[in-house]
């Protein structure tokens, strides 16, 4: 017997075989069809950990089968934050308002830093994936470079705040990509501030030695990033690049956020930030540039031509006053587009895609850059591309069974018609328009309820209260 709710026998008895699942209307990358069976083969426990993929995607079904699991609305493929900072979600509602810069904002992130350690940063972290996952994302990219103890000392598990974030992962239902960083200056010559030295592994060498004992697991990969060309002088960048080519993983970096990190990087170095990582062999398809917010126009050419990519966040580029970043010129010289949720000002990847389009409106005067299917794919397949996850985020045979249902029956998705539904969903609906998420063929979030998190709210409230001072 099935339920609109999505809920069947076979649902909770958690069969080792597949299952099928009948989307009501389904975006399929560059159309929305109406009656769309997805059935899925599922092994192991489920959630994240399991290895459920799409054997087989039939349009044209007006009713359910029998037995099928109902997904009201439109179902997108599972949504990808390439970047994040955890922690930075403890800072939300407490550094919105008042006089300031990114540079006096970093005074107050570099203060909830200190007091994280492996146990508090795993709570907050679950309840932060897990909030991620009720809104739609199945997959992170987690910009990871607390790594040790405050002041510097390693943990006797020199990875023991990375396996925190995995272990979160997992227990929130979702991917991660834990893109271990390079973080070994405070700028260009300088040694760590007392803060940063929790970052610090020393060298580049040092940092290769730790981050090669991280082992990937069924839902999450291992990647690489080097913070940004003040935090890893240039002559560590290639033992950086070398670590992820050698494995193929995916190599991120903070670029150009802010103009003073330019100016000083052509002081030290007579040349831009993006030109002193070509001339070190860190740009290519695996490698992705975060913010890549203050740009020339050989910067663009050497970043679209190497088919680097660009993960823009705009929410936090707007809620810290960086500016708006070239995205239309860099993806139309080469370089795919991602989205991230970066200081989690909000976790709402249908935000971020619309953002992306309504910034450079305002930056142009003009509209209709791009397509909400290419918003879409900016926050699914270019998305999972730039975690490592190839194949990931489409709705297709042989792609991870990873799936976000939006209801077409809020006060803000109510009224265009269903065929509409790419556009909806960019332009009007949010993250608190996610009924479900599914992800490896099994619900993390059902009927706008997480599956594995007993009151994310309160999970949140709790791991955060723990943090002030």
């Amino acid at each position: 017997m099935t339920q609109d709710s999505g809920t069947t026998a076979s649902a909770t008895a958690g069969p080792a075989t597949g299952r099928t699942y009948w989307l009501e209307h389904a975006w399929l990358g560059d159309r929305v069809e109406p009656g769309v069976t997805v059935t899925v083969g599922v092994r192991g426990d489920g959630g994240a950990r399991g290895d459920g993929r799409v054997t087989a995607v039939t349009p044209g079904v007006p009713a359910p089968p029998p037995g099928a699991e109902i997904l009201r609305g439109l179902t997108l493929p599972g949504l990808a934050n390439a970047h994040s900072h955890a922690f930075h979600r403890a800072l939300r509602g407490t550094v919105q308002v008042g006089a300031g810069t990114f540079w006096t904002w970093r005074e107050v992130m570099y203060s909830v830093a200190e007091r994280l350690n492996p146990e508090s940063y795993h709570r907050l972290a679950r309840a932060v994936y897990a909030e991620m996952a009720l809104a739609g994302i199945t997959a992170v990219g987690e910009f990871h470079y607390l790594h040790h103890a405050p002041g510097g000392t390693p943990y006797a598990d020199p990875n023991a705040m990375g396996e925190a974030l995995v272990a979160a992962a997992a227990e929130a239902g979702i991917r991660i990509t834990l893109l271990d960083t390079a973080y070994l200056s405070a700028g260009f010559g300088e040694p760590p501030t007392a803060p940063q030295r929790r970052f610090s592994d020393g060298t580049a060498e040092a940092w290769a030695e730790r981050c090669s004992l991280l082992e990937e697991q069924d839902h999450a990969r291992i990647g690489a990033a080097l913070h940004s060309v003040r935090a890893v002088p240039a002559r560590e960048l290639a033992t950086v690049a070398r670590w992820a080519q050698e494995r193929r993983a995916p190599l991120h970096v903070h670029l150009s956020e802010q103009t003073a990190e330019n100016e000083a990087c052509q002081e030290a170095y007579g040349r831009t930030p993006t030109r002193l990582l070509a001339d070190h062999g860190v740009l290519g398809p695996r490698t992705t540039g975060i913010h890549s917010t203050h740009l020339t126009g050989q910067d663009i050419a050497l970043l679209g031509d190497s088919g680097t990519g660009t993960c823009m966040c705009p929410t936090t580029e707007r809620d810290l006053a960086d500016g708006i970043g070239p995205a239309a010129a860099l993806q139309r010289r080469g370089s795919p587009l991602s989205l991230g949720s970066d200081s989690h000002a909000v976790i709402d990847l249908l935000e971020e895609a619309r953002a992306l389009e309504l910034n450079e409106r305002l930056r142009t005067r003009t509209r209709g850059h791009w397509t909400a299917n290419a918003l879409l794919r900016a926050a699914t397949a270019d998305g999972h591309a730039a975690l490592g996850w190839d194949g990931a985020g489409t709705i297709e045979p042989g792609a991870p069974a990873d799936l976000t249902t939006l209801t077409l029956e809020s006060v803000r998705t109510a009224g265009p018609p269903p065929r509409l539904g790419a556009e909806t969903a960019v332009f009007a609906a949010t993250a608190a328009d996610v009924r479900h998420t599914i992800v490896a063929g099994r619900h993390v979030v059902r009927d706008g309820a997480h599956t594995l998190v007993p009151d994310v709210p309160h999970a949140l409230a709790r791991a955060v209260e723990a943090l002030r001072p």
